[in-house]
């Protein structure tokens, strides 16, 4: 079993450092050594600044990837118009289990980050900047840097700066959750998405963006654009931060230069020669097919044109001893688990696409597979924040990416592989509780009832679709695409009420006496997500 990642795992770099200079000096490089290091930074003024991050290509390295210079003039243009002094926020929420990029930046390289941030908040003329972290090593870190600097959150300060430190939860990272918390409320989305560049913390414009674009952003004012555009691709120069873990001999972080072969990036930490699968950009991420490998580069483009995505950094491939699904499933209720709660698509659709998830592992079929992907499909584009989009691209790259296993488990009996778990997780963490609709894996499982329809009754009355969706669904005659199926243990009580409450009494439930197939696919998980994962 793959265990947590630590806050700051081995470090390795391929080519000349850039934001790991230094890093082979000391453990965290203070004021004194960060200035020995990369040397004097002259200030930029705002125009200067957004073409410097355009002429580089800068987009934010948190998982969205937009555009910095565009975000950087919409901040300007908003404070202007309005007369408002904007804000800066830099976020180093690393609350994924697969990423530790920031984090190693923040323990050991506090002042890089801090460069590029005051640059910013210096050309958009700032009086405020806000640290996030959900870490006590990065709150430790960060705060020892503002203090090097002699910066304070004091009244009379002419930058006030701070460090907010959040729990430990995967929607704590998103922009709209860290605003939030600033403002005095609770770390998670508000029910309205508004624009950051324009009403950001306190209502002010604010620049928000990950911690490694503005260590990106102040490598590139010291080196000047041509210089930094002689790394990396011609259309992504620069270099990547890259978390690798998953089935690999040696997890690390990882600084490359952009068109560095994948394959390679994972023979360094020591990953199988051919693994079934790689998982790109974190739980919110794509699997790549093991016969695309040889041609995906580390960039942004080229991952998406392999079928992958550079999302939030994270590289994480598995070995054939495994079965992929199983690995996939207890991510999925992982992210289930992870729901603010708060709005339908994410608190119960997430959940209903884990348990659709483990019907397909145990055997469920053909229906479950297609319920499945009507779950994700709901999912998309209905949340308070991008919890919900990204976990649900999740699951339908897996169904996309693992066929043969799929049809093993949706038509036979499964792979026969167990379950390692070596996509890692929060100590204690797995199966969603204290959600709606959360289990265990037992509940997920199949049980040993079926529902039959009865033709010569039906009417396509449709009630059995909305009593029990995780089963039927309706063709275009309006009549179940089904005409039996297994009953979920977590759906029992539901079916019963569906056989109740049919009006043509088309609906019965049979003991299944079919041989029930191996559940020793499924992953044995612990309840609850545990103390580590709740930031306590």
């Amino acid at each position: 079993m793959n265990e947590a990642l630590p806050d700051v795992p081995e470090v390795r770099v391929v080519g000349l450092p850039q934001l790991t200079s230094g890093f082979d000096l000391v453990e965290r490089l203070d004021l004194p050594m960060h200035l020995k290091v990369h040397g004097p930074l002259e200030p930029l003024g705002g125009e200067q600044l957004a073409q410097l991050a355009d002429r580089i290509n800068l987009r934010g390295r948190g998982g969205a990837g937009f555009p910095f210079h565009k975000k950087l003039r919409s901040v300007a243009e908003s404070a202007i118009g309005r007369g408002v002094r904007p804000v800066v926020v830099v976020n180093g929420s690393e609350d994924e289990p697969a990423c530790r990029k920031d984090t190693v930046l923040i323990n050991r390289a506090p002042h890089l980050i801090l460069d590029g941030a005051l640059l910013c908040a210096e050309a958009l003329g700032a009086r405020r900047l806000v640290v996030g972290v959900t870490r006590e090593s990065t709150q430790r870190s960060m705060e020892a840097a503002l203090a090097e600097r002699g910066l304070s959150d004091g009244r009379r300060s002419p930058l006030r700066a701070r460090v907010q430190r959040n729990p430990v939860r995967m929607i704590t990272g998103a922009a709209a959750s860290l605003i939030r918390s600033i403002d005095g409320g609770p770390a998670i989305p508000p029910g309205r998405k508004v624009s950051a560049s324009r009403s950001g913390v306190g209502g002010a414009p604010t620049l928000l963006s990950n911690a490694e674009t503005f260590a990106q952003l102040a490598v590139a004012a010291r080196i000047g654009p041509d210089r930094y555009g002689n790394t990396g691709l011609y259309d992504e120069p620069g270099t990547v931060m890259l978390t690798v873990s998953g089935a690999v001999a040696r997890p690390m972080v990882i600084e490359v230069p952009t068109g560095v072969p994948l394959r390679y990036v994972l023979r360094l930490a020591g990953a199988p020669p051919l693994p079934q699968g790689v998982l790109t950009g974190g739980y919110h991420g794509k699997w790549i097919d093991p016969a695309r490998l040889d041609e995906a580069v580390v960039s942004r483009n080229s991952l998406d044109r392999a079928g992958g995505s550079l999302g939030a950094g994270a590289i994480l491939p598995i070995g054939q001893d495994t079965c992929p699904l199983g690995e996939s499933l207890r991510v999925a209720q992982w992210l289930a688990g992870e729901s603010a709660g708060q709005c339908g698509p994410c608190s119960l659709g997430l959940p209903a696409a884990a348990r659709g998830l483990a019907d397909v592992l145990n055997g469920g079929g053909p229906a479950a597979l297609e319920a499945l992907r009507q779950v994700a499909r709901n999912v998309k584009r209905r949340g308070a924040c991008s919890h919900p989009d990204g976990s649900a691209m999740f699951i339908e790259s897996t169904v996309r990416a693992f066929t043969d296993d799929l049809a093993a488990h949706v038509l036979g009996h499964g792979c026969g592989r167990p379950v390692q778990g070596v996509l890692p997780l929060f100590e204690g963490g797995g199966a969603p509780t204290g959600v709606p609709g959360g289990g265990a894996a037992e509940e997920n499982s199949p049980g040993r009832r079926r529902i039959h329809v009865d033709w010569t009754l039906c009417r396509g009355h449709g009630l059995c679709a909305d009593l029990l969706p995780e089963v039927f669904q309706l063709g275009a005659d309006g009549f179940p695409t089904v005409a039996q199926a297994d009953i979920p243990r977590y759906a029992e009580a539901k079916a019963m009420r569906a056989v109740r409450r049919c009006p043509a009494l088309a609906l019965r439930i049979e003991e299944d006496t079919r041989v029930q197939a191996p559940t020793r696919n499924l992953p044995a998980l612990p309840q609850g997500r545990g103390r580590r994962a709740l930031g306590r």
